[in-house]
């Protein structure tokens, strides 16, 4: 069993062949996926999806790019829309300093809103950060400090210090396709170092192809080729990797239930290659 902690299945890329798409996932032996709310004002669309298939789930959230554009969501809005049985998480949430789409002080208010949200609900905050170590390591000690939280730093494509500030926190880390790609050496030797108990795996599909994958359009199946250079990266089996990751995943997703006994002792095939 492999999980998808991370997918946008309500991108225009999966419009045409979402049926396929889930049940390619399902062949390959991926048990759950979660689906990424990135506008609140479209979260509809996401929870639908969540809705229309059962091992599917969704959270609720703003991107930091549109941080500016939804700065009237407030933790109280949040909260109630985890109220649905198939929201389980957050977010995603956090600091974008690479495009800058959304002003940084919008993007830094949004995240203390989500942290607030996720601290009353006790559900994971999924974070976006990207090329902004610092702040983020800054907002998670302050937030701490004023009451834990439980929450992932998603795609983790950071630094050393990031890393081991957030997991001091009590944070999960997750691997993308990025864990792949050539020029990911520094990424690999921090996914070797980090504890057992607090990596993740997904795919950020549509984006950040894995692999042989590379260059084509993400999808969950495609999770299996980033657990196996996860594997290889801290020197175990494929299956150690499933089974550590799967079990972190529902320690930190919480509200997401384990696949039924019978799906345990039946599970598809582990690898299965995608259409």
């Amino acid at each position: 069993m492999l999980i998808d902690s991370h997918c946008h299945l309500d991108f225009p890329d999966f419009a045409a062949e979402l049926d396929a798409v889930v049940a390619r996932a399902r062949a390959a032996g991926i048990a759950r996926m979660v689906t990424i709310s990135t506008r609140v004002h479209r979260h509809a669309e996401v929870l639908a999806i969540a809705e229309r298939f059962a091992d599917v789930f969704c959270s609720v959230g703003t991107h930091p790019h549109y941080a500016h554009q939804e700065a009237d969501v407030t933790a109280a809005d949040l909260v109630a829309r985890t109220r649905y049985r198939k929201v389980v998480a957050l977010g995603e949430a956090g600091l974008d300093y690479h495009y800058d789409n959304s002003p940084r002080e919008a993007q830094e208010r949004g995240f203390r809103t989500h942290i607030a949200a996720a601290r009353e609900t006790g559900l994971p905050l999924v974070i976006h950060t990207r090329e902004a170590d610092d702040d983020t390591a800054r907002i998670l000690e302050e937030e701490t400090g004023q009451g834990a939280f439980p929450a992932v730093l998603h795609c983790f494509s950071g630094g050393r210090e990031l890393a081991h500030r957030a997991v001091a926190l009590g944070l999960f880390i997750s691997f993308t396709g990025i864990l792949t790609f050539k020029n990911s050496t520094a990424l690999r030797a921090i996914a070797a170092e980090l504890p057992a108990d607090r990596i993740l795996v997904e795919t950020d599909a549509p984006y950040l192809a894995p692999g042989r994958f590379r260059g084509k359009r993400n999808e969950p199946a495609h999770v299996v080729e980033i657990a196996k250079v996860l594997a290889e990266c801290r020197g175990v089996s494929f299956d150690e990797i499933a089974r550590q990751t799967s079990e972190n995943f529902f320690r930190l997703f919480s509200k997401v239930p384990r696949p039924a006994s019978a799906d345990a002792d039946h599970p598809p095939k582990l690898g299965a290659p995608a259409a």
